[in-house]
């Protein structure tokens, strides 16, 4: 096209007009592409929210499951048939775990295939996070005009995310939960015994993936009574996992003398006696979890809410967190918050997300209210609802995977109370979900730099070790140890190691089962230090953040200054006394 003969203003107003054209022509075609193909859309969300962190080092329980993995890969027969040193004492992995083995043998595939490296590991993961979206939204087309959105929207959640980066087995166990579901409504709505026969068999092995899984037993039983109103061959559904449950506790007997899956449910009691957190407290903490995990909820809320309702709601639960934190109502239990500015800096996170958490959870009362007489309504609540009461009384702490399957159920909850509103402020709507986006890709960033972070102070403290004759004894666990013991470093075992003068003991600061030595015992101690990149955490004490356990801290991620990797690097002058 010749603008020669058009002025230089009008030229420019020209050009300007016609790359809007064109640009909103582009949009056009991109809207109506990811319209027309939606699993290409949730296959390039999750490429775009965890290819960033695919390379993660692995930290927390993901060795656990990587050594679980591996002894699969030899022994399938036998998958813990080894021992670990994973609370400062060697013992059999099956007292160590509380899980079952399905997620040793998928990780296997991606291990023995890609060398056991951290991106091939967090392959099988994304395939799993690709499942549990794909699920959501055939699950969401059943319950909501907008399933794409509904699938977005749990994307958008800090706990999915920060779980997704994982090699642990609770995305995974999400998959076969999200499916079995599906495959459980459109087996009993179409009368499809067949779908109802793989609904049961899909259950069964999220049971065996994780324990949490044989929840969906009563999940199956409550909505297949309120949609059927009589017993039938819909049961069926109900009986394969309880066959494999039974199965599993068999197997588990013959091979260790132990059923592991009531050693589970004991171990959850016990643990919750001895740290001495009362019901109570576990519920107030799971709200707080849940409030910050699915914390789109809190950022669409003008978007979900008619202004006095939401003021209420709202301002009741802010009144009523504010007082549990100003009696010192479960903050005095946490040592890391000994200073005023701490503790102040925690309420302030801890009354907003209890807010969050009250919002959730009235998603789901108010979405049963009115379909009271429907078995889809009275299976999100229930889906919701037991989900919360898992994390917060039964579970033997609060953290973000124990929340983690509640995160599909409050997505649909969320697209259903927005189109049952008329879909009102679209724009609130688009803007809370694009925050909460920015605030889970932050969150699963400080959870990478937390991992970085680890695996590098055990890289540099290892190569202060040199000294001929030699060894390297460490304590503390997770990605500490994994990459210690990679490098040809010994976990100490408190009763029966047998260190010598002129031996290296590594001890990390923010670890657990460290237990510093007598100063008289040591030659040299330096201690090496490696920044935090972030300005905030899912780990640190400092902060109150404790996504992996509440036993840290009363969040599920922290805002502050958050406290660098420190590791002691002593020498022996002579043995520790036993």
């Amino acid at each position: 096209m010749n603008l020669q003969g058009i002025s230089p203003c009008n030229r420019k107003t020209f050009i300007s007009t016609k790359v809007r054209y064109i640009t909103g022509v582009m949009l056009n075609q991109i809207r109506r592409w990811l319209a027309a193909h939606p699993h290409g859309t949730l296959f390039l969300l999750v490429c775009v929210a965890t290819g960033p962190f695919l390379a993660k080092p692995f930290n927390i329980d993901d060795p656990l499951f990587i050594r679980l993995a591996q002894q699969v890969w030899v022994h399938p027969a036998d998958p813990f048939g080894f021992s670990v040193n994973w609370y400062g004492e060697v013992w059999p992995m099956w007292t160590v775990t509380e899980n079952p083995p399905l997620a040793g043998y998928y990780f296997a595939l991606f291990g023995s295939a890609f060398s056991w490296s951290e991106i091939g590991l967090h392959l099988g993961g994304l395939l799993a996070t690709c499942a549990i979206l794909w699920g959501t939204f055939r699950l969401a087309a059943r319950f909501c005009g907008s399933p794409l959105l509904a699938a977005g929207a749990v994307l958008c959640m800090p706990i999915f995310l920060v779980s997704a980066n994982t090699v642990m087995c609770d995305p995974l166990m999400l998959a076969f939960w999200i499916w079995a579901i599906v495959f459980w409504l459109e087996g009993l709505e179409g009368d499809q015994f067949g779908k109802i026969i793989a609904a049961g068999l899909l259950a069964a092995l999220a049971l065996l993936t994780k324990y949490f899984g044989v929840a969906l037993l009563p999940l199956f039983a409550v909505h297949g009574l309120i949609h059927q109103r009589k017993p039938g061959r819909w049961l069926v559904g109900l009986l394969i996992p309880l066959v494999a449950l039974g199965a599993y506790e068999w197997a588990t007997w013959a091979l260790y003398r132990h059923p592991l899956f009531s050693a589970a449910a004991g171990f959850a009691t016990s643990v919750q006696t001895e740290l001495g957190f009362s019901k109570l407290s576990g519920a107030v903490t799971a709200l707080v979890f849940t409030g910050g995990g699915a914390a789109c909820v809190l950022f669409t809320a003008p978007a979900l809410w008619r202004p006095r309702s939401l003021l209420v709601l709202a301002g009741s639960a802010a009144g009523l967190a504010g007082a549990l934190c100003a009696s010192g109502f479960l903050l005095h239990k946490y040592a890391g918050l000994e200073t005023a500015p701490a503790r102040m800096a925690v309420s302030v996170q801890f009354v907003l997300w209890a807010v969050g958490g009250v919002l959730v959870l009235a998603l789901a009362a108010l979405d049963l209210w009115p379909r009271r007489q429907e078995a889809g309504a009275w299976l999100l609540a229930c889906w919701v609802a037991g989900t919360f009461v898992f994390a917060g009384l039964t579970n033997w702490t609060v953290n973000g995977r124990s929340l983690l399957p509640m995160m599909p159920a409050v997505g649909i909850l969320l697209v259903r109370r927005w189109e049952s509103l008329g879909r009102p402020r679209p724009r609130a709507l688009g803007l809370g979900l694009a925050l909460s986006a920015l605030l889970a890709f932050l969150v699963a960033q400080s959870d990478f730099h937390m991992a970085v972070a680890m695996r590098r102070s055990a890289e540099e403290a290892l190569a202060k070790c040199v000294g001929e004759g030699s060894t390297v004894w460490f304590e503390g666990h997770w990605g500490f140890q994994y990459y210690l013991e990679k490098s040809g470093a010994t976990a100490v075992d408190f009763k029966h190691s047998q260190q010598k003068p002129g031996d290296f003991l590594v001890l990390p600061v923010h670890n657990t089962d460290v237990s510093l030595p007598a100063p008289e015992i040591l030659q040299s101690r330096e201690v090496l230090t490696v920044p935090a990149e972030t300005f905030l955490s899912t780990w640190c004490a400092g902060l109150g953040a404790g996504f992996y356990s509440s036993v840290v801290g009363p969040l599920p991620f922290g805002f502050g200054s958050v406290a660098p990797e420190m590791v002691d690097v002593c020498r022996l002058k002579a043995p520790p006394a036993k």
